[in-house]
Formats: C-alpha cells, structure tokens, sequence
C-alpha cells in the first residue's frame, strides 16, 4: 500500500508547528462494468445479443476493446491519492470467471497480480458479481454467494444476483467484503421496490450475523443497489446514515447524492446507485487501526460522453444508436481508508 504523508498544524500559543504523520492508504473500488460479456453463446442464459451472430453484433475485437476499457480505468482508480491501482475492487455485470481472467490478463492489470472470488449466479442474462483483489494485502478466509430469493405478485420466482461474500484478513484487522447488485427498477420503481427490500433484508441478515461470530469485522458492504443513498431500503433496512455506531453503517455517498453528484444518469436526472458503505467503527478516527478518510466518484474526462444529447452522461459501450466503443453507462465508485504507519 503507498504511504500517504499527511500535514497537520496546531497551535502552540506563539505559532504553528508542524507534525507529520506517515499512513497507509488501503484504496477500494466499486464498478458496473455494463455487460461484460465474452462472445460466446451460453445456452442456459439470455446472452444471444452479445454474440457475433445478436443484435449486438458482439464480435472479438469489440470484446477485447472493452476489456482494456476496463482494465484501463481499474488500473488508474485511486492512483491520483494513493499512487497504485486499487488493493480491492468490487464488480458487477460480469458474465462468468473467464472474462475476470481475460480481464486480469490485459496490458494494463496484468502486472497488478490481482486474483479473483467469483461465483455463478441464477440471474437470467447471466451477470454476476465478482471481487479483485491484491493478495498481498488481503487474505480471505471464506467467500460464498448468498441467494435473494424474490417472487412476483403471481409467486413465480424472479431470477437475480447473488451477494457475495468474502471475510478475510488486512494485516491483523477481520474484514469482510459484500458486493451486490440488487433487482433493477424495470417497471418501475415503485413496482419494483419490494424486490430490492429482499434483497436489503438478506444483506442486513449477512451483516448481523458476521458482527453476532466477530463484533470487530469492518465490514465494507458494496454495490450497485439500484436504489440512491436516501432510499428506505438502504437507510431504513440497511440501516445507513451520515453518522454511524459500531453496527449501522456510514454511507459516505449520502453527501454526495445532496450536493447533486451521481454515478449514472437517466432522462436527465442522475442517481447514485453505485455505493460503498463502511460499518460505523470504521469512522472512529483512530487511525491506529484503518479508518475512512474520503470517498467519492471516479470520474475522469475519457469515462463521460463529450458531445451530442447525453452529453455529460457515463460514456458507454452502447447507446440507443448502436455501438459507442465506450466504457460503461456507470461511473466507479473509490473509498480510501487509512491507518497510521507503524515506525520501523
């Protein structure tokens, strides 16, 4: 991890004196990679148009042109601060462990000696999510995917992501890791709210029950949630605020969602779907131990649309005219947590 020297000045009666302190910086990235998908047709999932032969016509240079899109913007999430490509990095809209690899192996992350927890899940188009990261700062112990079960109005069961889970260790501190991508807001959002209240329930379930084994896990709990920091289902169930105890969780992206920043952008309005949440004892601000220091969207001017009528809006990979060659239609989300460096 880079070490972050930090200034601070107090006031000594006849002036100002300087104490330098030197810290980790421990970086963390959230993504929605917008479909990505490999070129080959699975036959148990609803991927026909990112094949050569679909509607997308999805063929292998456009594939690998994404790739390097995102390996080239999860290379340079954080580096402005910390100096290094993120230490942990959350995914959603992957199509399966292979892509991860073929990620992993682009010019510009395959240095980076990232490994992969992946796990398949029962969505109907066939994304999943997926956590990166450098196993020379964190060493899971155990991950699994748990199941949202969710039905319509008629009881017939409604396919979507699994949360995944991962616990492990930072140097001597338990950490555990959830990365989500709730149910879309398709037909609505209020038709489709209690679909994403199951899933916040379960996600809530998950986040007791590790604090109930370990009350000192920090949990970081990630996503694309499909629903903005001033929704019920993440205040209320998931239990979130801008000041948080030991187990609730502060949500560094309310601030920004009231001072108008999103991370996607729809009929001219932006949502911040995209959030990373930290369990309140992260906020404590004894640095002896890792503690939030900012959060915030990563936004440079390759990711967002120059011209035309979106404009400003996340420079995508597809667009209601066809193919853009762009990123995806989501922002990255980045939160830095630091720790004071011990003296050698």
């Amino acid at each position: 991890m880079k070490i972050l020297k930090l200034i601070f000045l107090f006031y000594c009666g006849i002036g100002f004196a300087q104490n330098q302190t030197t810290y980790e910086v421990l970086t963390i990235a959230f993504y929605n990679t917008e479909n990505l998908f490999d070129t080959e047709n699975d036959d148990f999932t609803f991927d026909d148009d990112r094949t050569p032969e679909g509607k997308d016509v999805w063929t292998e240079e456009k594939y690998l042109q994404k790739l390097n899109n995102i390996g080239q913007v999860i290379s340079e999430i954080g580096v402005e601060l910390s100096g290094k490509s993120p230490e942990i990095i959350g995914l959603s809209e992957i199509e399966n462990y292979r892509v991860l690899e073929d990620l992993l192996n682009t010019e510009q992350l395959k240095d980076k000696n990232y490994e992969i927890i992946h796990f398949d899940s029962p969505d109907r188009r066939g994304i999943d999510n997926a956590l990166i990261y450098n196993p020379k700062v964190f060493q899971p112990k155990t991950s699994k995917a748990i199941c949202v079960f969710i039905q319509n109005k008629e009881g017939k069961r409604i396919y979507t992501r699994d949360i995944l889970v991962a616990t492990g260790k930072i140097e001597d501190e338990n950490f555990a890791f959830l990365v989500n991508h709730w149910p879309s807001r398709s037909g609505g959002e209020k038709a489709s709210r209690n679909y994403r209240k199951s899933a916040a329930m379960v996600n809530r379930k998950i986040c007791d029950s590790l604090w109930a084994i370990d009350p000192s896990f920090k949990i970081v709990n990630m996503g694309d949630f499909n629903d903005d920091p001033k929704n019920k289902n993440v205040k209320n169930v998931l239990k979130t605020s801008e000041k948080a105890n030991q187990f609730q969780f502060y949500n560094p992206m309310l601030k920004l969602y009231k001072n108008g920043i999103g991370s996607l952008a729809y009929r001219d309005s932006w949502n911040l779907f995209d959030q990373i949440l930290i369990s309140g004892a992260m906020t404590t601000k004894n640095y002896d131990h890792f503690q939030y220091y900012k959060a915030g969207i990563f936004k440079k001017d390759y990711l967002i649309t120059s011209n035309g009528q979106y404009k400003g809006y996340p420079f995508r990979s597809y667009g209601y005219n066809g193919y853009l060659g762009g990123y995806s239609d989501h922002f990255p989300v980045i939160l830095y947590l630091i720790k004071k460096k011990n003296p050698r």
